[in-house]
């Protein structure tokens, strides 16, 4: 086998075993018929590689039972409903929760390199909202995706080190994990090979390549690329990994909405039809700290905020980010449409400036500043004077009132950022094996 390449085969032996060869060369050999084993949550869910309990969905190993939320039912909707920029369906959303008392929640990422902001603090208080409301949040290891989509140069144990890696920032970033569990998919795919596979190729089956096509944005493709028979699996994978995880929810960003709709559609394709379809909850996409950047980037440092920043990095990539004063009435980066009010949004809603997205979806949702509020400290931009505001609309009422300069906009961001970060910072530098993991994270190359 060249360097690079990963082989998978299946194959049925006499006893009605499939024998699965993993990209690791460890011979696994699996039952065929395990519906929902490492999915469903029963003991073979548990069959895992890894010793940390947070990897498996049995109680009896993860020492503690599902919690269980004190909310009314118009409370656990609306702090669901509160995650998502977007939700499909609102009413089938409210049938689920007055159904379920812990819907499943899940999410997949590949581990492609260090975790920047949103990855790291806007997960973590989304997953915090959705915990809370009782749900159980499934977050899927999408290693062999990650193959797939040619991140860490196809070299699986990178992929599998950076996975490690990002599990320690949510520890590290204040995540409650009582109702949160994470799978790797290889070895959950091996365990059920069978009944995965039959689900990819029911998928494959039931739409055409076009249709496939149009999801390649979910990798941070365009349609319009040149892309490997690999990344054309990609969608049909992903599309069922909601069935294969019994997703009652799909919570990734909006650049995963057609992805999850094609799951909604596969369930009138599917025979028999599913009756019920997984509802879509997308969060916010955060900004890019430069001027036109609709996302963030790993593959440009200076776009994001990482985890692990130092605060002179927080300060040097604030003090250059993006922030135009609401004089400039700017144009909107993408359509160059004139602005409602040159500061936060264009006539569409959308966002246009990074530091005001930072200061409405982290710094103003985040525990330490949600109740609290935040200072701009008095400087001679803004007549000396601190001024204080206890919630996102005020202050940005204020910014677009030119009450606040975005100089001393950016030097408060500065400063709750580096409040919110500090604990990740501290564990990385003070446990031993989350520092090993990012010291080997560092040293890869992130490849697109």
């Amino acid at each position: 086998m060249s360097s690079g390449k990963i082989a998978t085969t299946l194959q049925l032996n006499s006893t009605g075993s499939f024998s699965v060869f993993d990209p690791r060369g460890v011979r696994q050999t699996v039952a065929a018929a395990t519906p929902g084993a490492a999915a469903g949550g029963g003991a073979a869910a548990a069959a895992s590689a890894e010793s940390d309990p947070l990897f498996s969905l049995d109680p009896a190993v993860r020492g503690a039972p599902w919690k269980v939320s004190e909310l009314s039912l118009d409370d656990r909707y609306a702090v669901c409903r509160s995650v998502g920029e977007e939700c499909i369906q609102d009413a089938e959303l409210r049938a689920l929760l007055d159904a379920k008392p812990h819907p499943v929640c899940y999410d997949g990422f590949e581990p492609s390199g260090r975790v920047h902001i949103a990855q790291g603090v806007l997960r973590t208080i989304n997953v915090n909202k959705l915990t809370k409301a009782g749900c159980i949040f499934k977050f899927w290891v999408a290693d062999w995706f990650a193959l797939l989509n040619n991140k860490m140069g196809g070299d699986l144990d990178k992929i599998r080190t950076v996975g490690k890696y990002m599990v320690e920032v949510w520890k590290s970033a204040g995540m409650d994990m009582q109702n949160v569990a994470f799978l790797w998919a290889s070895d959950s795919i091996n365990g059920s090979a069978d009944e995965y596979w039959r689900l990819v190729m029911d998928v494959a089956r039931k739409f055409n390549l076009a249709r496939i096509q149009r999801c390649c944005t979910i990798m941070g493709r365009k349609e319009s690329d040149d892309m490997s028979a690999a990344q054309i699996m990609y969608p049909c994978m992903q599309c069922t990994d909601v069935f294969f995880l019994k997703a009652d929810i799909c919570q990734l960003g909006m650049d995963q909405r057609k992805v999850n709709m094609l799951a909604r559609e596969y369930c009138d394709e599917a025979r028999p039809k599913i009756k019920t379809k997984p509802v879509i909850i997308s969060h916010h996409m955060l900004l890019g700290l430069k001027e036109g950047q609709e996302k963030m980037s790993k593959s440009d440092p200076d776009s994001a905020i990482f985890m692990e920043d130092t605060a002179k990095d927080v300060a040097r990539k604030v003090k250059k980010s993006f922030c135009p004063p609401p004089a400039a009435n700017p144009f909107d980066i993408a359509a160059h449409e004139k602005t409602d009010d040159g500061v936060h949004s264009n006539l569409d809603g959308k966002v246009i400036n990074p530091c005001i997205d930072y200061m409405e979806h982290i710094i103003m949702q985040h525990p330490l500043f949600e109740t609290a509020g935040v200072t701009v400290v008095g400087t001679p931009h803004n007549g000396g004077e601190d001024k204080s505001f206890g919630t996102f609309e005020a202050l940005r009422a204020a910014y677009i009132a030119g009450d606040i300069h975005p100089g001393d906009l950016k030097t408060m961001l500065v400063e709750c950022l580096n409040v919110i970060l500090q604990p990740t910072r501290d564990h990385f530098e003070n446990d031993a094996n989350a520092k090993a993991l990012l010291e080997l994270v560092k040293k890869y190359r992130v490849t697109r």
